[in-house]
């Protein structure tokens, strides 16, 4: 089981949050025995598609400068033109191959892992110039693997090459006695086939490499549970820090409500546990509003805003509770208790034109009847 620089145990998945900071850095799963491998087996399989033509091209360049009449060995600017040919010569049979190396060399690393290019990457290291990290990397676990796994490059190559030498050693032998265009032929084939099974020795390399790799960057991203802890604190808050911003909110939400009630035009309570602030917009016709409401000492505080305003106070204990359990501030109350809240806003007419001198006291509304699903007992 893996350990952190703390000795505690890596014992935990890496969050999606550790894996992005990872690819940030550059720092994912590569093989370099897998880039190796790809870019052997498409030099090899270049050579063995392409490798009668480079020959044919390779016998004309040195039968072009084998060939030279005397006048032009003579001539100094003929030579360079001579030279300039040649290489054009060679470079037209080599671009295909190298065509082939340069995509391979792109693949390999892009296989495993995926795209990737990271600025910090390239930021140079400071840590990696202290001698004595160097010597702790050199006797540590990965490196006492890479060791290992160049032993085992070694052996399995050595003992391929040996028993590709053994199968083409009678062809070696007659390319001695062929002549000098078949020789060349017979050798850049023998010299293709001879380092495609080479190449393929590499596969085996890889296919051990590969999963180490998976399995090793797996192990570097996994987590200790207080750095669990500590991401989760710093990606959605500590829990002090996110109380008090709830707390805060709340403030300034109650805040924005009393200053809204003396817009009010009755403010119904229990009459001590719960107060609603109810307005209504006679011309727009919208249904009443619910501009504040709280229990106990919000209500409180509600009521003394009303008295200060002047605001008119009714008891309705259930339609108070109703109001306060059914309707959000700033919505409209439901179509349940428009009946209700149209006899309250009613008797809060008659009153201030009561206050007004333009008519009789009105009598004391009886409790509004409330729907059953609406009403909310204490």
């Amino acid at each position: 089981m893996a350990e952190s620089e703390s000795g505690a145990e890596k014992s935990e998945d890496p969050t999606e949050k550790r894996k992005q900071d990872s690819r940030k850095k550059g720092e994912i799963a590569r093989s370099r025995e897998l880039n190796t491998l790809a870019v052997v087996l498409a030099g090899t399989g270049g050579l063995l598609t392409f490798g009668g033509a480079l020959g044919e091209r390779v016998m004309q360049v040195m039968h072009k400068n084998f060939t030279l009449p005397r006048e032009l060995l003579l001539d100094e600017r003929s030579m360079v033109i001579n030279l300039l040919q040649s290489a054009l010569m060679a470079g037209d049979a080599l671009i295909p191959l190298f065509f082939v190396l340069l995509v391979a060399a792109v693949v390999g690393p892009v296989a495993l892992g995926g795209w990737l290019f990271s600025m910090e990457a390239l930021v140079p290291k400071f840590s990696r110039m202290n001698p004595l990290s160097g010597l702790k990397r050199m006797v540590s676990m990965k490196s006492i693997v890479e060791l290992l796994k160049a032993l085992g490059k070694f052996s399995v190559v050595l003992t391929v090459a040996l028993f590709v030498l053994a199968r083409a050693r009678n062809e070696l032998i007659e390319i001695a006695a062929q002549p000098l265009e078949m020789a060349i032929l017979h050798s850049m084939q023998v010299v293709g086939w001879s380092a495609f099974w080479l190449a393929c020795s590499l596969i085996i390399i890889a296919a051990v490499d590969i999963p180490f790799q998976i399995w090793d960057s797996k192990q570097k991203l996994k987590m200790t549970k207080q750095e669990v802890r500590d991401e989760y604190k710093d990606s959605e808050g500590k829990p002090e820090v996110k109380g008090r911003i709830r707390q805060l909110q709340r403030e300034m939400a109650e805040r924005r409500m009393m200053s809204a009630v003396p817009e009010a035009d009755v403010v119904i309570t229990n009459p001590t546990h719960f107060a609603v602030a109810l307005k209504y917009d006679a011309e727009n016709g919208q249904a009443p509003i619910l501009l504040a409401k709280g229990g106990d000492h919000t209500a409180l505080k509600i009521r003394e805003i009303a008295n200060e305003h002047k605001i008119i106070l009714l008891e309705s204990p259930a339609l108070a509770r109703a109001v306060y359990y059914s309707t959000e501030i700033d919505q409209e109350i439901p179509a349940g208790l428009y009946l209700a809240v149209a006899q309250v806003l009613a008797y809060v007419y008659q009153l201030r034109q009561y206050h007004a001198g333009k008519a009789k006291k009105p009598s004391m509304i009886k409790e509004p009847e409330i729907p059953d699903d609406l009403r909310r007992d204490e």
